[in-house]
């Protein structure tokens, strides 16, 4: 599922509005060692972009 949710947010990176609804199923999806991963590899790859949605999202993780 983790890989499927990467491959998803990929995807949709290019519209803000997708990629913060696509991020919201992927949170409510993952167990907690698939929510660490996902969330360093956001990080990663997306900060630049939507640093401040993904504070938003991963705040309590």
């Amino acid at each position: 599922m983790l890989d499927y949710a990467k491959s998803i947010l990929s995807k949709v990176s290019f519209d803000r509005r997708l990629f913060e609804k696509e991020l919201t199923k992927a949170i409510a999806l993952l167990v907690e060692h698939e929510l660490n991963m996902l969330k360093e590899w956001c990080y990663r790859n997306f900060s630049s972009k939507y640093r401040d949605v993904l504070n938003k999202h991963f705040q309590t993780i």
